[in-house]
């Protein structure tokens, strides 16, 4: 059977998976983020919120930070980011302030999401520049990564809640 080529979009993506799966072994959400210029990935970033502790460690917001110093300038007005989960209201905002043209995502983020799924910050006619969306780029591979994480986080977070339940017996 021949073998179908992957799109250029499936590509960056599976670069942006790479760096959510370095997120998903520090325990964070696994959320990759990757921007290219001219064919060449100039900003990586993953999720590293808790690992931070820092409410901006989002993997779109590092990514940017990088990718504008390679760039020398805060408009990255040649970029595609491609992100594996749909960006929340901070990273859309960041996305449009950076003049992104265009945006690839991965899975839909129906709590949280501002590019289609509760709000799109990223097409709003309002705003001085709007940005080309993708979605669904590799969705399957990303959704299935991210309900592992929240299976395993559940288990985690139970056993951790038994452990100290009996550490409580034991004192008492």
């Amino acid at each position: 059977m021949p073998r179908i080529p992957m799109t250029e979009d499936e590509k960056y993506m599976k670069e942006a998976i790479r760096q959510a799966k370095k997120a998903y072994a520090l325990g964070e959400v696994p959320i990759g983020c990757v921007i290219v210029h001219e064919g060449k990935i100039i900003g990586r970033g993953y999720n590293r919120r808790n690992t931070d502790k820092n409410t901006l460690s989002h993997a779109e917001i590092t990514a940017i930070n990088k990718a504008s110093k390679v760039i020398g300038d805060w408009r990255l007005e040649e970029c595609t980011l491609y992100v594996t989960l749909e960006p929340c209201q901070m990273c859309a905002g960041a996305i449009v302030q950076a003049r992104i043209p265009k945006v690839v995502m991965a899975s839909m983020n129906p709590k949280a999401g501002c590019a289609g799924s509760i709000l799109n910050i990223l097409e709003m006619p309002e705003f001085n520049h709007q940005v080309e969306v993708v979605r669904g780029v590799l969705d399957e591979a990303c959704s299935r990564m991210l309900k592992e994480f929240f299976v395993e986080l559940r288990e985690r977070n139970k056993k951790e809640k038994q452990e100290k339940t009996l550490q409580q017996q034991e004192t008492v």
